[in-house]
């Protein structure tokens, strides 16, 4: 398999380009456009109680499309939903975290499950639950916005809205700003704590902070 991002930081988009007996899976909708030779066929990923609960309560689709060649070479290009920029990462019998909506694609040697982030997570804007990637194979993810990688080496307190991905050597917990008027008005409302080492991804925008700017330009 070869693949290109393209677009970047603005409107990343991942194109793929398949042999015969290749395939890729990727969030339902995500196709832009595809060559005539390659084939199409809806599943779920971990089972139907899996693929139901990344729905309800992880923001993905119940199904993925997958992309697969069989007599000749093929392209096919996935774009996210949000603008914004599009990252790549091997995984080597290793596993990743992403928070929901954040899948974009991945080989089919990744599996992805389901994690329970703890009561708090559900009133901290990402939901209940997050994405757990593990495997062999190439992942795929978006942000919204650029993207900022922070190495982290002790602690480092991030607003939910901002978070999209990290690695899982890193523990987290969600909370407030310190007590519980600075947790109400400071309006950042939960934070999550991360703490070991580890890499941790960033965006730069969130759509609930766009739609409450465009809120009042909207006519009542």
């Amino acid at each position: 398999m070869e693949f290109e991002v393209v677009g970047n930081t603005d409107y990343g988009r991942l194109e793929v380009t398949l042999a015969p007996g290749e395939s890729i899976l990727a969030e339902a909708g995500a196709m832009s456009w595809m060559a005539s030779g390659l084939q199409m066929q809806s599943r779920l990923i971990g089972g139907l109680l899996q693929a139901a609960i990344r729905r309800v309560v992880g923001g993905e689709s119940l199904f993925v499309g997958e992309y697969s060649a069989y007599g000749e070479r093929g392209a096919v290009a996935f774009a996210p939903s949000e603008p914004g920029s599009v990252l790549h990462r091997r995984l080597k019998g290793d596993s990743f975290i992403l928070t929901a909506g954040s899948f974009l694609a991945c080989t089919p040697g990744v599996q992805l499950q389901t994690r329970f982030g703890g009561l708090k997570a559900f009133f901290s804007g990402e939901g209940a639950f997050f994405l757990e990637c593990s495997g062999m194979g190439d992942l795929f993810f978006n942000a919204y916005g650029g993207v900022i990688e922070r190495q982290v080496d002790g602690a480092l307190v991030v607003d939910t809205g901002h978070l999209v991905a990290w690695e899982p050597s890193l523990s987290y917990t969600v909370g407030g700003m310190g007590g519980l008027k600075q947790t109400f008005f400071s309006g950042e409302g939960l934070v999550l704590r991360l703490e070991g080492r580890g890499k941790v991804f960033l965006q730069t925008r969130t759509v609930p902070s766009l739609a409450g700017w465009i809120m009042p330009f909207l006519p009542s």
